[in-house]
């Protein structure tokens, strides 16, 4: 089974952090620049760090230029549990 969601990307911001505002969108901030696929690879990278998975688990399904991102993680994952692993409140 595979978790399906939807994140926005803060390219260029200086810092790696997830972020759960309060409509109920998940916000990654990292540090690369939306340049030839670097932003993409460390929303990859970041995500595979903070829940502890090989990076070959994790896909982006749609949005590869555009800050709008659907990502599928193929782990069995509840929602709750990733916001968990990602130290987000619900």
């Amino acid at each position: 089974m595979s978790l399906i969601i939807e994140i926005k990307v803060f390219p260029s911001s200086g810092k790696q952090e997830w972020v759960l505002d309060s409509s109920g969108i998940l916000k990654c901030y990292i540090k690369s620049q939306p340049e030839k696929g670097k932003a993409n690879k460390e929303v990859i990278e970041f995500l595979a760090q903070s829940l502890d998975i090989p990076k070959y688990l994790i896909t982006i399904i749609s949005g590869l230029t555009t800050p709008r991102k659907k990502i599928k993680i193929s782990k069995q994952l509840t929602l709750e549990q990733l916001f968990s692993k990602l130290n987000l409140g619900m």
